[in-house]
């Protein structure tokens, strides 16, 4: 597969078609073996809590499910692999060699602000391609939104001052790195530290230097001195190799006049990666300060997160830019989002027939049918007040009061008035064919920041959230509670 990202041509030759729990195979061959390849299904990719306790989450993922689904056939070689386990029918073998996908794929575009239990992704389709894509789906989806939405966490935390990506050494893999890079982007960090992903996806990378590069000098000075002639127009020195306030801010001071200033160019930032970054960055600054480089600006990295970050503004830290790795690209605090796939309707003789799982805890009871998330709009302030499941085939009438509830305690109502809905998931595949036009990776980064930009600042507290209210429409509800008491009768007649 060719792809141009602006002045960029790479070709990507991995075929992911195999990358699948082997359940994905034994049931699908199940199905051919017994006549049931051309059931019609529904199926929801959804989560239940967002991860750090956070009121929201970010959704991401969905291009490279798109180019999954696009590229998805099975070679030969996995055609003689599949055989050797010596389990699956040669008919169903010969299925696979000539696999398309033709079913529908309905998604919440990336970079939205989303909440439990909403479907993220929805497949109509024939039973075994909706199986087949199931685990590269919720790894995608997974992975993606989960670092998308701790780096917006961390970008918002650090109060509209730039954030980069630096996490590609500590994550989980190659993909890890760039993929997270990417979900980062869209989160809302300004850069990354990892070339692949700007050559792959567009995100800005930039670097400068480790510690390594000033102790492979003879000193820190004649270091600084090599870099600013080396990189006079882009200078950004580590200054705490030996000593931040003795040696690393002296020498930078003086190479700045030394070198840079005779010939019309400034020192752009010094960087800080150990030590108490509060206090040093006031330190640093008025040294800085004092010698002239009030527009020098100040980088600080080690470890740092949303609650670090918090704590050092609230310190008053005179940080212009953060740089965090391994804590956003792992999202280190809690790294799984818990997005799931399950079954919520079965077509019958051109009806939609819905299933529900049922749990002995509340939350892992799921919302059957076919499905469509619409979030609801103030009018006058445009902020969100509400997300409301319906049934695929329902409209929210916006002329009139239209009232809200909670789903479990259904005495908690609401009447929302002077409001506009709009429909979340949009049609990306339909009869197996892409119908949906890729953002470029800005657009989807400054929809992200518009999207989040309308949810209440109640919702985006990093500690108790308030909770916002996603709720069903009375037909959902209704459907859910009938097939709910349908399997308990079936239980009680068991029991007698």
């Amino acid at each position: 597969m060719e792809k141009t990202q602006d002045n960029f041509n790479i070709k990507e030759e991995r075929n992911l078609s195999m990358l699948m729990d082997f359940y994905e195979l034994t049931m699908s061959n199940g199905y051919f073996v017994n006549g049931l390849s051309d059931t019609i299904v529904y199926f929801d990719m959804f989560y239940r809590r967002n991860p750090d306790g956070a009121g929201f989450s970010i959704v991401a993922g969905l291009e490279q499910l798109i180019n999954f689904v696009k590229n998805l056939k099975f070679t030969e070689e996995d055609i003689n692999y599949l055989r050797s386990k010596g389990i699956l029918s040669e008919d169903f073998l010969q299925y696979l060699l000539n696999f398309k996908f033709t079913g529908d794929i309905y998604a919440i575009p990336e970079g939205t602000p989303v909440f439990p239990n909403e479907a993220l992704v929805t497949i109509k389709s024939k039973v075994i391609e909706a199986q087949l894509i199931e685990t590269m789906l919720l790894l995608t989806i997974n992975h993606q939104s989960l670092i998308a939405t701790k780096a917006n966490r961390i970008v918002r935390a650090s109060q509209g001052r730039p954030v980069l990506e630096l996490g590609a050494r500590r994550a989980q893999g190659a993909d890890g790195a760039i993929l997270g890079a990417r979900a980062s982007y869209i989160g809302g960090v300004t850069g990354t530290a990892t070339a692949m992903s700007e050559i792959m996806f567009g995100v800005p990378a930039t670097g400068t230097m480790a510690h390594s590069w000033i102790q492979l000098f003879e000193d820190e000075y004649k270091a600084f001195e090599t870099y600013a002639k080396t990189y006079p127009n882009s200078c950004t020195l580590l200054v705490d190799t030996y000593n931040v306030l003795n040696s690393g801010i002296p020498n930078a001071i003086k190479v700045s006049r030394q070198v840079l200033e005779p010939n019309g160019m400034r020192l752009k930032a010094i960087r800080l990666d150990s030590g108490d970054l509060a206090y040093l960055s006031k330190k640093v600054r008025q040294m800085l300060d004092a010698a002239g480089l009030d527009d020098c600006k100040i980088v600080a990295s080690n470890s740092l997160d949303e609650y670090i970050i918090t704590e050092l503004l609230n310190q008053d830290a005179k940080i212009d830019i953060f740089g965090v790795g391994e804590r956003m690209v792992t999202a280190k605090s809690e790294p799984v989002f818990g997005g799931v796939y399950k079954l919520v309707a079965v077509e019958e003789k051109g009806e939609i027939h819905p299933r529900i799982k049922l749990s002995e805890n509340e939350e892992k009871i799921i919302n059957p049918g076919y499905k469509m998330v619409w979030r609801l709009y103030d009018k006058d302030t445009h902020k969100a007040i509400a997300d409301v499941i319906t049934l695929a085939q329902e409209t929210i009438d916006e002329t009139a009061p239209y009232t809200i509830f909670d789903p479990v305690l259904i005495w908690k109502k609401k009447k929302v008035t002077n409001f506009y809905g709009k429909k979340l998931q949009v049609p990306i595949f339909l009869n197996g064919e892409s119908v949906y036009e890729l953002p470029t990776i800005e657009e989807i980064k400054n929809y992200c920041k518009t999207q989040v930009d309308g949810i209440w600042e109640e919702v985006k507290r990093f500690s108790n959230p308030h909770k916002y209210y996603v709720d069903l429409s009375q037909k959902l509800w209704f459907i859910k509670q009938e097939l709910i008491q349908q399997h308990r009768n079936s239980e009680d007649k068991n029991e007698v």
